[in-house]
């Protein structure tokens, strides 16, 4: 089995999508402490289990997804993989409808997860 990059443009973005959500697992899954910093994110002391979250929610959960996008190449795939940021999106514009997140970083996170939704679901539905 050979390792596919695609030419034509829209599967291209797709997969560039899925390359993005595959390193940022990479960060989640070997440096939480890292990522979370840099989400301004803090734990309490003493409390480690967020680590255990951290790589497994948003790390090998997001490495996982991202590479078998990679490494299928599969229309269906990118349509899971542009879902499932969709419905991120919309949970996060929805926490900062209700729980009173509206701040910068949570739009420049919301803007990411919509780019990163529309680049395969557009590949699947045809419009690149």
């Amino acid at each position: 089995m050979e390792f596919y990059i695609p030419t034509e443009t829209g599967e291209f973005l797709a997969f560039c999508a899925a390359g993005v959500t595959a390193l940022l697992g990479l960060v989640f899954l070997f440096a939480p402490g890292l990522a979370f910093r840099a989400l301004g994110l803090d734990l309490r002391e003493g409390r480690r289990g967020g680590y255990a979250e951290a790589r497994s929610t948003m790390g090998g959960f997001h490495l996982g997804v991202g590479l078998a996008a990679m490494l299928l190449a599969q229309p269906m795939v990118y349509l899971a993989l542009g879902a499932a940021f969709a419905l991120a999106a919309f949970g996060r514009v929805l926490s900062m409808l209700s729980d009173g997140g509206n701040t910068v970083s949570n739009w420049v996170f919301v803007c990411l997860q919509i780019v990163l939704s529309s680049l395969p679901l557009a590949y699947v539905f045809g419009f690149i």
